[in-house]
């Protein structure tokens, strides 16, 4: 197995709490309010080692907003709420004056934005760091259940290794727990370790 050392770790650690911030400036505006979004230890794992309990997907039903990147490494990218969260997320989006019929009807547009916010920030500061480029896809959007996210995420055999980045989001003092993650070829691993090496070894 290609081997993320602590070294590595830590050092994309720091790079998606940059994003995370960026991120949290971006939606602040959007929200009129103060956003939090924190990023802890980043996980590598192989899919097929991986459950719904290792990756905490303890709902029954969940909103997925899931993007690809493409560069010197590919990923394809998920963010992940409970179902109840993304859309308590999308009414702080839209006002919380917004109806529950009005909700759903922005649901798909505003998620998709808070995924291209968040992603886009992670993925943008881990691109300036490594001095690379990175292209994306539009995101898209659904809701599924956890056997429906597990069985995409270990079934694709083209991406056997898996980041797993546990998300804190506070808007307007409400809570919220979610998944980001990066689903990686053993190509594209090989080379996102060569470039952190690289990194690490002009500093």
């Amino acid at each position: 197995m290609h081997k993320l050392t602590e070294l590595h770790l830590d050092a994309l650690s720091e790079v998606f709490n940059v994003g995370a911030g960026r991120a949290a400036a971006s939606l602040s505006e959007i929200v009129n309010d103060v956003v939090k979004l924190s990023v802890p230890k980043v996980e590598l794992k192989k899919t097929s080692e991986t459950d719904i309990s290792v990756m905490s997907l303890s709902s029954e039903r969940f909103g997925a907003v899931s993007q690809k990147f493409s560069g010197p490494f590919e990923a394809n990218a998920m963010l992940l709420f409970t179902e109840e969260h993304a859309l308590e997320i999308v009414r702080d989006m839209m006002g919380s004056q917004i109806s529950i019929e009005e909700l759903a009807e922005f649901e798909q547009e505003a998620m998709c934005e808070l995924g291209n916010i968040i992603l886009n920030a992670c993925l943008s500061s881990m691109a300036d760091m490594l001095k690379i480029s990175l292209d994306s896809s539009l995101p898209t959007y659904r809701i599924a259940s956890s056997a429906e996210i597990f069985d995409a995420i270990s079934n694709d055999a083209d991406m056997p290794f898996i980041l797993v980045l546990h998300i804190d989001l506070t808007i307007e003092s409400r809570h919220s727990e979610g998944q980001l993650i990066f689903l990686l070829s053993s190509a594209s691993l090989k080379n996102l370790i060569a470039h952190i090496e690289r990194f690490l070894g002009d500093i």
